[in-house]
């Protein structure tokens, strides 16, 4: 039988690491995985709890998620990033981001015919979205390279993966004009937002960016990084009411719903900042031994001021730098599986323990 998503898709990049990954494996001393963003420390205490504590759960979930978990949606984004206006018809929680990012064309009726543009470096996940759709996608940090034509959908992705780069409040609010001018419905990833270490990125729903109206725009939120949560597929969408039903319809139908037990682990999540600023202080100390264990090695650091990855290079093709990594037992991803425009660097992640991250700068020294 002869599959119907086959030449649909892109490949799957990782798949392209195989060889390189049981190179770094043959190391004595163990392969070091720096290629993925997988956390690796405890879920928290007070999340263990309340999964624990909602254990008992027979029914069914409701696809637009429990009251608590959408008010303390609502409730951290005002707290720890100064978003306004925000009710919980404006929040909807879902099953991880990445089955939101992949579907969400499909799911807001974009198919053949619309256009569909994400940065010129990003997560491969919106390619994969526009193409489950139908629609012709672009990758363009340059608007006016579109000319006249008027884009469905445009992502925005800040704090960047893979760069960590952070676009700056001023350029954030010119987008969210320019779509607004067009009728074009903004979505910005944010799911890095409380991954930043040397700026203070913005979600696009603050009022100095939105202008106090969140109409045309959505976010979204993931709570794998910020509170090791990538095993609970934890994430929600949140903005204009109207898309977020919009939305909900949808996977009512498709029967998306995040399971019950989560759905109160994730409350409990977001109701915490303590956890969150004690993980970050984590991330922030391997990041600085990593950071200079490259930067001793001859790797120069570009953007990387926010995320959970280094952006390095060494002024040739990414590659290479992965075969040179891979025989030191350093796994890492090749810029190219983000954009062409990534073929001299290499994403570096810092979501490894920290004797495994002691691992690394030994073996660049």
């Amino acid at each position: 039988m002869i599959s119907r998503v086959s030449g649909r898709l892109p490949d799957f990049p990782w798949d392209r690491l195989v060889e390189h990954r049981e190179r770094a494996a043959a190391h004595p001393d163990g392969i070091v995985d720096l290629s993925i963003g997988t956390p690796v420390d405890p879920t928290p205490a007070v999340v263990q709890e309340a999964l624990r504590a909602a254990a008992d759960s027979p029914g069914y979930p409701l696809t637009i998620g429990i009251p608590a978990v959408r008010q303390a949606a609502v409730d951290w984004l005002s707290r720890r990033h100064g978003v306004t206006g925000l009710g919980v018809d404006g929040v909807l929680p879902t099953i991880g981001s990445k089955e939101l990012v992949a579907s969400l064309p499909s799911q807001l009726g974009i198919g053949p015919g619309d256009l569909v543009v994400w940065p010129e470096l990003a997560y491969p996940t919106y390619e994969v979205g526009a193409a489950l759709a139908g629609a012709r996608g672009v990758a363009t940090d340059a608007l006016t390279a579109l000319g006249p034509e008027v884009p469905a959908l445009l992502w925005v992705n800040s704090p960047s993966n893979p760069t960590g780069r952070v676009l700056p409040p001023e350029h954030l609010k010119k987008v969210v004009d320019w779509c607004r001018e067009r009728g074009t419905i903004l979505v910005s990833d944010e799911c890095y937002l409380e991954c930043a270490w040397e700026a203070a990125p913005m979600s696009v729903l603050h009022p100095d960016i939105c202008g106090g109206s969140h109409e045309g725009i959505l976010t979204v939120h993931s709570l794998s990084k910020r509170s090791n949560l990538a095993g609970y597929r934890c994430a929600f969408v949140a903005g204009d009411p109207t898309l977020v039903a919009e939305l909900l319809a949808v996977r009512k139908n498709l029967g998306l719903m995040l399971p019950g037990p989560q759905q109160v682990a994730m409350a409990a999540a977001l109701d915490d900042d303590a956890h969150a600023d004690e993980q970050h202080a984590r991330y922030a100390a391997r990041r600085a031994v990593l950071r200079d264990a490259l930067e001793g090695a001859g790797f120069r650091v570009d953007h990387s001021e926010a995320s959970l990855y280094l952006w390095s290079t060494r002024d040739e093709h990414c590659w290479e730098t992965v075969s040179w990594l891979a025989e030191r037992g350093i796994l890492v991803a090749p810029g190219e599986f983000y954009g062409r425009a990534g073929s001299r660097h290499v994403r570096v992640a810092f979501t490894a323990t920290d004797e495994r991250v002691a691992a690394a700068a030994g073996r660049l020294g």
